[in-house]
């Protein structure tokens, strides 16, 4: 009879560390290949990041059922940005997110996947870091805040008086070195449509259905707080926010290279927005005159 030992019977605490998903992540973390990312991306500072991507992944059930190495690679997005991913700063983030992917049998199934996502802090840091703005702000503006826009200009007037604590809408604003400035003003009903339109998030989220549009109107009616939820059920203004400075500034802003990949990672903005955006900018910039254009007979040939 052979002395070796089945997966039974072996010791109960031994196959509960075996399958304890924490183990499976540090096992990673602690590969050579993965620390010299994280080294060359971080220098000193490594150590105590990768503490934070552990602590992260502890607390959030859901993220510890996603793949560990998919994790890693989404922390790394925000290590090369130098944004913690700590939830209570809110620079940035590491969320599952329920995705439609074939499964061996060519079936459809909902898999949990991690995704970097990037905080409005996150985007403010960025732009500061590129030492190109003089000054840059975003936030709520309350009923009888907005008062008049100059259509020639674009300048938009928020000297209005507060009339109370309902949330009309939200702005972002910078201005450059250069003396260039820009303001950028999102009703509380376009971003809830922006939303249901372009987030990736609102599609299926890993905790619940995804909300509706008056599910999100709802959502804005509700007071302003500091808020450490992720998401725009759990903190809707603080997402509108964002989503108006992100805007701005990827339509008018200076995008280093920092800001470039930011904005390309961000699961809140994606390619369609992109396109969208091009399309309003540049789709008219040129004109097509007809007497311009050459051409070329063709001949049929036997």
């Amino acid at each position: 009879m052979s002395n070796q030992m089945t997966p039974a019977a072996q010791p109960q605490g031994q196959v509960a560390t075996q399958r304890k998903p924490i183990n499976s992540l540090k096992g990673i973390l602690n590969a050579n290949s993965v620390q010299e990312q994280f080294k060359n991306a971080l220098g000193k500072n490594a150590n105590s990041f990768i503490a934070s991507i552990i602590d992260l992944y502890n607390s959030d059930s859901k993220l510890q059922e996603c793949n560990p190495s998919q994790v890693v690679s989404e922390a790394l997005k925000a290590a090369v940005l130098h944004l913690p991913i700590n939830k209570a700063l809110g620079y940035s983030y590491v969320i599952p997110f329920n995705n439609s992917k074939k499964d061996a049998n060519g079936k459809w199934v909902k898999v949990l996947e991690p995704t970097f996502q990037i905080g409005y802090k996150g985007y403010l840091q960025l732009a500061l870091r590129s030492g190109q703005y003089r000054t840059i702000n975003a936030d709520v503006v309350y009923e009888g805040e907005y008062r008049k826009v100059d259509k020639l200009t674009g300048e938009i007037a928020f000297d209005g008086e507060k009339k109370s604590d309902k949330v009309v809408g939200y702005f972002a604003y910078f201005e450059m070195l250069n003396g260039f400035k820009k303001t950028l003003f999102m009703s509380v009903e376009d971003i809830a449509r922006h939303a249901k339109r372009y987030s990736k998030a609102l599609k299926d989220t890993a905790y619940k259905k995804a909300p509706s549009f008056d599910d999100l109107m709802s959502l804005a009616s509700q007071p302003v707080t500091d808020s450490n939820t992720v998401g725009w059920t759990g903190n809707f203004h603080g997402m509108a926010t964002k989503t108006v400075l992100r805007i701005l500034l990827a339509k008018y802003g200076y995008l280093s290279t920092e800001m470039q990949n930011a904005v390309v990672n961000d699961t809140e903005g994606d390619e369609g927005e992109i396109r969208d955006n091009n399309v309003s900018t540049f789709g008219n910039s040129q004109v097509l005159n007809p007497e311009d254009a050459t051409f070329e007979e063709v001949y049929n040939q036997p």
